[in-house]
């Protein structure tokens, strides 16, 4: 499911990341990588609000409904 549908608090696993080369990098960089864990903080219309490691980051819809998780 996208993150953008998970459950509030609660850790989750990346399983995917539906992205091109560049914005995949890009989200390894802020800590996004397949396998890591992930905390949805808040979720309005699409955009999330995401804690990845210690570190919260804001995604808008697009790139958090390209971020599947279980």
């Amino acid at each position: 499911m996208p993150i953008a549908f998970a459950p509030s608090n609660t850790e989750m696993t990346v399983r995917k990341i539906s992205a091109e080369d560049k914005v995949r990098r890009h989200l390894q960089e802020l800590g996004i990588t397949v396998g890591g864990k992930i905390t949805l903080l808040s979720s309005v219309s699409g955009n999330v609000i995401v804690l990845v490691k210690e570190g919260r980051l804001c995604l808008d819809k697009t790139l958090a409904g390209r971020i599947l998780v279980s």
